[in-house]
């Protein structure tokens, strides 16, 4: 069964302009578009030089009628780059990171599963936690680690997913590792093989 309340699982504020960084880097996915929109308007408003030193990676919602581009047209805004995956967009988010000085902020918005990716990777290059801002927003889909097999299963709704690795039936828990931006899937039916409990969709 689900462990509910484990104290690993993270907790997201909204998101909030950090006036006291130098440089500000924002990845979006999908509707993650309105908190970064959000920042970059405290920005405007309270830092208007900030503009030319901020960058935006973001990949449209599926279907979006309005402009992506036009979305972002922020006076003064340094760059904006448009992707197709987040994929994609972490894919050039590598090479951002490691030409990054000190003094950048990161700010991150979109599902769990997206957030935890870039944290990763932002990790890698040494950010700390003071130095990232996450927002989550859109479906609550995980990103399941095989304690089994170490392989990730993505985008999973239900309390039990066949693992993409090893193809063990697994249970999905709510302990959340940072360092691995995933939850853990442990064996469902360890005890009684065959025997699982009912697949309901529960993170949707």
């Amino acid at each position: 069964m689900l462990i509910t309340g484990i104290k690993s699982k993270p907790v997201y504020a909204p998101l909030q302009a950090d006036t006291g960084g130098r440089y500000h880097l924002m990845l979006g996915l999908g509707v993650g578009r309105e908190p970064l929109l959000r920042v970059l308007a405290e920005l405007g408003s309270e830092q208007p030089a900030a503009l030319a030193r901020t960058q935006v990676l973001y990949v449209p919602a599926a279907g979006d009628a309005t402009t992506p581009d036009a979305q972002f047209a922020v006076a003064a805004l340094s760059a904006v780059q448009l992707f197709g995956s987040a994929r994609e967009l972490l894919a050039a988010f590598r090479p951002l990171l490691q030409g990054s000085l000190m003094g950048t902020r990161l700010y991150v918005a979109g599902p769990e599963s997206f957030i935890g990716t870039a944290m990763q990777l932002a990790l890698e290059f040494n950010l700390n936690k003071d130095e990232i801002r996450a927002e989550e927003c859109g479906t609550l889909a995980r990103r399941v680690h095989c304690v089994h097999c170490r392989g990730v299963t993505e985008d999973v709704k239900t309390n039990i997913v066949t693992c993409s690795g090893c193809g063990l039936h697994l249970l999905v828990r709510d302990h959340y590792s940072r360092r691995l931006g995933a939850y853990m899937g442990v064996m469902a039916d360890a005890e009684a093989p065959g025997e699982l409990p009912e697949i309901r969709e529960v993170f949707l």
